[in-house]
């Protein structure tokens, strides 16, 4: 399980302000597949005989996914996308009510059989929120558990209604204690999305109930179960020990000791008498809760035992685990047998008539025979085995070479996902980014475009970095990484406006060819284009129609407060979305971001309706794709001296130290010393590339150019033979490289750039 750093502000004072972030995730697949692990599953069983059985996966990918089940194949028929990190966790509750739990801290509620509608959103978790347990007959009660060693009760009903009173006396009441009293009481901060999946900042209630909490636990929170009553719930972690409480009042009842490790799976018979706990000692152990003992212990498994799953008669139990070993073990009379054995560590396990979901660390899972109705006819087949009661034992028989072969070879079937990328490089242009999947395919993104520009199959990825490796020297604008199984890519300001291009070299046309283009500030027009579509939409049936500028309601006073933001006059009232920044409708990014209210959301760019603002978005977002304005970076200018080449007996131009744009290239510097030096005459309708001006601290000024043979990232015209050639380090420059490149490749020093010129003799 992965740490994630706060979206949010820091509290203190004393530190210098960091921005809530925007961050974009790439998909190379359509919407019905999940693209990282597997960390849990659920079974919804249809009422008519008739009906449709569906399963719930939830993913390290952030989303969960419902599927139709048939015979021998499932179809997604929905996607649930509202965490912004690992879905560790899901129950339903209620029938129709999935529960999910998440790295984000938060418990979200989705209607069962909706398109995937987030409900409510419980914030009360200070750390990721591990694991859940429902009460099957008393179908209001939900129980979570924590990184941070809580463990709260929830009755979903009364945590999931809206209230009537209106939204705008939510905020005022949200400090104000039960019954009115003085002292504010910590409640549950829930976020409402609308029936489309929507964010709404109206609908951000402070709702006033607060959960049941079961204090105790010192550490962290791995596992939960519950009876079906809601009478009984028994929790366990890393103290290795299971601590079982009345959910009803929150009050612990008992503490059990016995395993020597942490334990990370729970069952609990219906009645509430039998629990069964699966341990990182890879111990199975069987309690007696009215005897408040362990009765039985049973060495299956040679690794950590991280998943169970019982018959509906307690009798047998199936586990995985770290060992990638499915195994069926008879309570009674302590017979195991190997069922399966996988390729990747099994996460959970759901019980399905007479077969098994098996999800694993793999973005695949698949349906196992199982036999759950008669687990004996699995026995029948022979090559069971009588399990120990000392966790060594399995251990000691699989290094002798004695393990026990599996009864079944393949599943009933596979419902295939996507290969989650381990391995990714950020290429110098700071636009492509080269990717190994979990299939070994290596590929070459455009992270601009979100596509993937092309797949060069299972090749050395060391190899093929070396092979498109360019010297090229462009400012780091993002970070990304790869934890949700594809890429997230982070935009923090003021770093993601660092990088800018020449339109030229961006291959954009109508638009001037020396022109500087940020490409952080694109990125994010690409990102919003359809949130802009519809925000125009909406503002066009109230006010005439005014560009992208705000309207002076929507205006934030963040945006007229800073004097450190200004104006980027190339943007002024362009709105347009170039070609090399729109990205892919097929498979499109979703954002995750938060704003002024309410915390961290998640949603396709598609989806975005245009009612989204400040309270969900980032100030300096919308100040750069509304206003056009970015905040003040850091000195985007190179410093250089330019002096004849040692023993040359050209004339020196210059004695002082020059400055210009870091992505002027070198040509230019040639057009300049070619004008000082009059030796060609500028061509007719040819503005003078760049001027010096006199003294110490002289700039040389990018200005407009009219003839295409000297413009940015253009070789000049045969016509025009070269005849002067700029030096770094004794090193004749190309005409195409950058002052940046230059510096990071040639130079390699932190002193200022020395350049040299010297004068050829025409070919």
């Amino acid at each position: 399980m992965h740490r994630v750093g706060s979206a949010a502000n820091n509290g203190n004072s004393n530190r210098p302000r960091k921005e809530k972030r925007l961050t974009y995730v790439l998909s190379d697949a359509n919407d019905r597949k999940h693209c990282a692990g597997l960390n849990c599953l659920a079974v919804l069983q249809s009422s008519a005989s008739d009906g449709c059985n569906y399963l719930f996966t939830g993913s390290r990918d952030g989303t969960l996914k419902r599927w139709a089940l048939g015979k021998d194949a499932a179809t997604c028929s929905a996607t649930f996308e509202s965490h912004v990190d690992w879905v560790n966790d899901t129950v339903i509750a209620g029938g129709n009510t999935l529960v999910s739990c998440s790295s984000d801290t938060t418990l979200k509620t989705w209607n069962c059989l909706s398109d995937g509608t987030c409900t409510r959103t419980l914030r009360q978790h200070s750390d990721y929120v591990t694991c859940l347990a429902a009460a099957e007959k008393n179908t209001n009660w939900v129980a979570s558990g924590g990184l941070g060693g809580e463990v709260f009760i929830w009755d979903i009903e009364a945590a999931v209604t809206p209230l009537s009173k209106s939204s705008d006396v939510m905020e005022d009441d949200c400090s104000i204690g039960i019954n009115g009293s003085a002292n504010p009481l910590t409640i549950s901060s829930l976020r409402t999305v609308s029936s489309n999946n929507s964010i709404n900042a109206s609908t951000t209630q402070c709702h006033g109930y607060v959960p049941i909490t079961a204090k105790g636990h010192k550490e962290s929170v791995y596992a939960l179960a519950m009876n079906d009553n809601g009478t009984l719930l028994v929790s366990g972690g890393t103290e290795k020990v299971l601590r079982v409480w009345d959910p009803r009042t929150g009050s612990k009842t008992m503490k059990l000791r016995g395993h020597i490790d942490n334990t990370r799976a729970l069952l609990l018979d219906s009645t509430g008498r039998y629990c069964l706990s699966g341990s990182s000692d890879s111990m199975i152990r069987l309690w007696d809760l009215g005897q408040q003992r362990c009765v039985h212990s049973y060495a299956v498994h040679t690794d950590s035992v991280w998943a169970l799953a019982s018959t509906p008669t307690f009798g047998h139990v199936y586990s995985g685990g770290r060992d990638l070993s499915l195994y069926l073990t008879d309570l009674t009379t302590r017979e195991s047998i190997l069922l399966c054995k996988k390729e990747h560590p099994i996460l959970q396990l759901a019980l399905d008539d007479d077969s098994i979901w098996v999800a694993t660390t793999d973005s695949s899972f698949h349906r196992w025979p199982a036999e759950g109705q008669n687990p004996q006819k699995v026995f029948q087949r022979g090559g069971s085995f009588l399990a120990g009661n000392l966790s060594f034992s399995r251990a000691r028989v699989c290094l002798e070479g004695t393990a026990p072969a599996p009864v079944y070879k393949e599943p009933i079937f596979t419902i295939p996902g996507t290969p989650a990328i381990v391995q990714h490089e950020i290429l110098n242009n700071r636009r492509d980014v080269l990717t190994k999947d979990t299939a070994g395919s290596v590929k070459l993104w455009d992270i601009i475009k979100g596509i993937v520009i092309e797949d060069y199959g299972q090749v050395s990825f060391d190899e093929k970095k070396e092979q498109l490796f360019e010297m090229v020297s462009i400012p780091s604008w993002f970070t990304l990484d790869a934890r949700l199984g594809s890429f997230s890519v982070h935009l923090d300001t003021p770093q993601c406006f660092s990088a800018e291009m020449y339109s030229a070299d961006l291959n954009i046309t109508g638009k001037s060819e020396d022109d500087k283009v940020n490409l952080g500030r694109e990125t994010l027009k690409g990102l919003l284009a359809h949130w802009m579509t519809k925000r125009r939409q909406r503002l066009g049936l109230q006010t005439p129609a005014n560009g992208n500028a705000l309207s002076r309601k929507d205006t934030t006073p963040r945006s007229l407060a800073h004097s450190r933001i200004e104006v980027d006059g190339n943007a002024l009232n362009d709105s347009t979305v170039y070609p090399p920044f729109e990205l892919s409708t097929v498979s499109p990014p979703s954002i995750i971001t938060e704003g002024s209210q309410g915390g961290p959301w998640r949603k396709k760019i598609t989806e975005l309706d245009g009612i989204e603002d400040e309270k969900d978005f980032p100030w300096w977002v919308l100040d750069c794709v509304l206003n056009n304005q970015l905040p003040s970076r850091e000195n985007t200018k190179c410093s250089f001296y330019l002096h004849p080449c040692e023993g040359s007996a050209v004339q020196i131009l210059t004695q002082g130290k020059l400055s210009a744009p870091r992505i002027l290239r070198t040509q230019k510097v040639i057009n300049y010393v070619k004008e000082k030096m009059v030796l060609d005459k500028p061509i007719d309708n040819l503005n003078t590339v760049g001027t010096f001006a006199p003294g110490i601290g002289g700039q040389l000024q990018h200005s407009a150019v009219g003839d295409g043979s000297f413009r940015s990232g253009l070789k000049p015209r045969q016509k025009l033979r070269p005849s002067v050639e700029i030096l770094c380090n004794n090193q004749v420059l190309s005409p195409d490289m950058s002052l940046a490149t230059v510096r990071a490749y040639i130079w390699k020093k932190p002193e200022d750039l020395v350049l040299n010129y010297r004068v050829i003799q025409g070919r």
